[in-house]
């Protein structure tokens, strides 16, 4: 089944439940300042609201499209209003699109089936660099310095979301979200394993040991 994501910057974007139509899995997660809130899979659907508690809705258009990881998302922007003037700020922006709010999860499911069932948008970015590691999202691999790293597909998935928000402390709570819903569901513990064998991987690889642990917070991953 291939999978769809689907971002929101409201509370609904960790509220709304997963869809499946077809052969397609249509995935919520939450967007905010600091980006994706989980692990970004296949074609990406951002929806915006016009106001933010942060920043306003346009300048979230304009972090996304700066993002590699979202920058050809298809964008939709919740207006308050249709307002002519916000309609034209809003596509000068960089959003594809516009609707009125509130939306919900029914309203966001058929604009996003519109569009061919979250085909149309472009898929994920294909690789991921940061300094002498090099993540290969079609074919499942890691490598350091050209150097494959032997990893699982839940260690991959681990390493992809560090890597994405590299120099961020992210507490267990903000990696288990990362890594999206899974069956049976993640716990802490499980992702301390996970973190263990990862670390192991990237010793054999040569990368030394740039996931640190932040007493009390959690774990960092070290560009530098």
């Amino acid at each position: 089944m291939s999978v769809t994501t689907i971002l929101m910057t409201g509370d609904d974007g960790d509220v709304f439940g997963d869809f499946d139509h077809g052969d397609v899995q249509y995935v919520f997660g939450r967007l905010t300042p600091a980006g994706p809130g989980r692990l970004i899979e296949g074609p990406i659907c951002a929806f915006i609201d016009w106001v933010l508690t942060d920043m306003s809705g346009l300048e979230m258009c304009r972090r996304l499209r700066a993002d590699p990881r979202t920058s050809s998302a298809h964008i939709t922007m919740i207006l308050e209003s249709c307002d002519a003037e916000d309609k034209r700020r809003a596509l000068a922006a960089g959003a594809d699109d516009y609707l009125v709010g509130p939306v919900d999860r029914t309203t966001v499911l058929d604009r996003v089936l519109a569009l061919g069932t979250g085909r149309s948008g472009t898929a994920a970015l294909k690789t991921f660099t940061l300094g002498e590691l090099e993540i290969d999202m079609d074919a499942l691999q890691a490598r350091w310095a050209d150097k494959p790293i032997s990893l699982r597909p839940n260690e991959f998935r681990l390493l992809r979301y560090f890597a994405e928000n590299a120099d961020r402390v992210l507490s267990r709570d903000d990696l288990i979200e990362g890594l999206g819903k899974q069956e049976p569901p993640i716990d802490e513990r499980t992702v301390d394993v996970w973190i263990g064998r990862l670390r192991r991987a990237l010793r054999a690889a040569g990368a030394g040991e740039p996931i640190r642990t932040v007493r009390s917070l959690g774990y960092v991953y070290d560009s530098h």
